[in-house]
């Protein structure tokens, strides 16, 4: 039948999508329709699936993989390290090239009142031993056990020699031991009297090697501070001493070497150079007045007292060295 009539209408269906018809009372054999967007910005009500996309998972990972590895390369250099260190250590320990064969290895150095052979006697007992075997901490121990070493110092030179550096003491008085007499240093070491050496020092007394070394560290650092008062200024006072007695940390008491006779000062246990400079300006008119100066007191402020450790009567004078 021709379809010379035909009218096309619109119609909007519920899921919007456009019909074309050729009349109410006929179908075509054809369905043509195409899918019309009435609203861009709406949302449509069929989406199409994403692709899914197909991930392979290892047996563990990747982060943890990563670490596994470094550490298996941390065990094979440590490994590495440990068998060269071992093959190192037969070879150091176990070849002759590393062995002390004789006191020609030792070098020694620092020695002026300490003997070689003081020092040979520590260090003795390691000729033919292997220098890695030397206790070197232990054989400085002993070494400064020697009175004369202050320091010591012991170390390895490959391949097998051993360099000791001595640092000996410095003696700063004699010291009056009993009935001997040895020199001791500004701790109280006491050290014995070297060989073709002379010395200029007052002689210490009061000091006992019985004594703790810390009792006789503090007395020796009361002399320290007399000295240093006496010398201050480039006086040098300390040369007019003989004697020094420390017994009595509360009066220091020295002896004055004069031509005319040596006199004993107390000085008590400060005011040591004002004191000492009393003695100095005023001991020419004290033997004018005195016919024998054996000591004068200074300890007390505003008088002297003349001749205090003698059996005469002990005058007092006042500073002006007059009789009050």
């Amino acid at each position: 039948m021709p379809r010379d009539d035909a009218q096309i209408k619109e119609v909007e269906l519920p899921t919007r999508v456009a019909v074309a018809s050729a009349g109410d009372h006929e179908l075509g054999s054809e369905f043509d329709g195409e899918l019309s967007l009435a609203d861009t910005s709406s949302e449509p009500q069929f989406r199409r699936a994403d692709r899914r996309v197909i991930v392979r998972k290892g047996a563990l990972p990747k982060k943890t993989a990563g670490r596994i590895r470094i550490a298996l390369l941390g065990l094979v250099a440590l490994s590495v390290a440990a068998v060269a260190y071992g093959s190192l250590y037969r070879y150091g320990t176990r070849n002759w090239h590393f062995r002390l064969e004789s006191s020609d290895d030792l070098t020694v150095s620092g020695l002026d009142k300490v003997s070689r052979a003081q020092v040979m006697e520590v260090l003795a007992a390691d000729i033919g031993r292997n220098v890695f075997f030397i206790p070197l901490e232990q054989r400085k121990k002993q070494l400064e056990e020697i009175p004369w070493i202050e320091s010591a110092s012991v170390m390895r030179l490959l391949p097998n020699r051993i360099a000791v550096q001595i640092q000996e003491r410095t003696p700063v008085a004699f010291a009056q031991i009993n009935n001997r007499i040895e020199l001791v240093d500004s701790h109280g070491v006491l050290m014995e009297l070297p060989r073709k050496t002379h010395f200029s020092f007052p002689a210490v007394l009061g000091l006992g090697d019985s004594d703790p070394l810390s009792t006789r560290a503090a007395q020796m650092k009361i002399y320290g501070r007399l000295v240093g008062e006496l010398d201050a200024g480039g006086t040098h006072y300390s040369n007019d001493l003989s004697e020094v007695d420390l017994g009595d940390p509360e009066d220091i008491k020295v002896t004055v070497a004069d031509p005319n006779g040596a006199v004993l000062v107390h000085l008590g246990n400060e005011q040591f150079l004002e004191r000492f400079k009393i003695y100095l300006s005023r001991v020419g008119s004290w033997r004018q007045q005195f016919q024998k100066l054996e000591s004068v007191d200074l300890r007390f402020e505003g008088q002297i007292i003349v001749n205090p450790d003698g059996g005469a009567p002990q005058p007092k004078l006042n500073r002006g060295g007059r009789r009050p």
